[in-house]
């Protein structure tokens, strides 16, 4: 199954169950139309030379679940920011999230030939091709987030590159994926393993939601409790990951399954046992929900995003 179909039979599927929160849920088979159509604007036309990065980079960013996306959009929202100001960054937070996918399957990294039911780009095309890939995508994500069609003026601009750049760089993901190969086959204590993925996956979801805080102009208490929301909802993902990895089959994640025990890495249910792995992802989960009632009149949006994430099954 596609991981496109994948994703919107699990939308369907959950907006059936929060009727609680129907607004939101319902905009955002639209919202993930607007996403693709603006990822289509900005991205380089495959006919368009060079013709196979072009086509290679437009692979890359098939598909997945848009997470980051929706978390911009909704954080957006619940700060009633229009929707042109969120689509760049919105855009952003998927393109680099993407070149961090397309290298970490490489085979001096994870070495994986499976990504959202697909070949992976290095086995689709070449090794070569998926380094390039993951370059254009790093520099095309901050050069929308520049374009003057893009409804943000300088000064939002340049901190959204600053935000990002500092969420993906060496403080952010890339220094967690740094720790993370450096740490195959060590036991990690659970304090090291959550510190580790603050980074490597945390940083990325939790400034998702801070794009959206400087889009909106925030104030600095409502950014802070944005990024605290954030943070609770990386690790709980984390979490969720390290169970799945555990539990769930290839055909369902769209990713080789048992890549973490083959690996010997240290993950929640090694340290925790699965039982108590879900249990502290349910409590962040429900950590995240207490801070979006907190920091807007219209939590819904954060709310539904919450629900989402703890209720998905790759």
């Amino acid at each position: 199954m596609s991981s496109n179909l994948c994703l919107m039979l699990f939308l369907d599927s959950l907006m059936t169950a929060s009727t609680a929160l129907p607004d939101f849920a319902s905009s955002v088979p639209a919202l993930l139309k607007r996403l693709d159509a603006s990822l289509d604007r900005w991205l380089p036309a495959a006919d368009t030379d060079p013709h196979r990065l072009h086509q290679a980079i437009r692979y890359a960013c098939r598909g997945g679940k848009r997470l980051r996306a929706l978390l911009v959009y909704a954080s957006g929202e619940a700060l009633g920011v229009p929707l042109e100001k969120l689509d760049a960054p919105a855009c952003a937070v998927e393109l680099i999230h993407a070149y961090s996918l397309v290298h970490d399957d490489l085979p001096g990294m994870d070495n994986d030939d499976l990504r959202r039911g697909q070949p992976t780009v290095h086995i689709a095309y070449d090794v070569a091709t998926a380094i390039l890939v993951g370059d254009a995508l790093q520099t095309l994500a901050f050069n929308l987030l520049t374009d003057p069609a893009n409804a943000l003026d300088a000064r939002q601009q340049v901190a959204m590159i600053a935000s990002l750049a500092h969420a993906s760089g060496p403080l952010g993901m890339v220094g967690g994926q740094a720790v993370d190969m450096e740490s195959e086959g060590a036991s990690l204590s659970l304090e090291q393993l959550e510190s580790l993925h603050a980074r490597k996956t945390g940083a990325l979801i939790r400034v998702s939601c801070e794009l959206a805080a400087i889009a909106g102009a925030a104030s600095t208490p409502v950014a802070q409790a944005l990024a605290r929301y954030g943070s609770c909802l990386g690790l709980a993902f984390q979490i969720q990951d390290d169970v799945l990895d555990q539990t769930a089959d290839t055909a369902t994640l769209g990713k080789t399954a048992g890549k973490d025990q083959a690996q010997q890495k240290s993950t929640f249910p090694s340290l925790l046992g699965l039982d108590t792995a879900r249990q502290r992802a349910s409590d962040l989960f429900d950590q995240a929900r207490e801070i979006a009632i907190e920091i807007s009149g219209q939590p819904a949006p954060l709310l539904w995003l919450a629900d989402f994430i703890q209720k998905r099954d790759h």
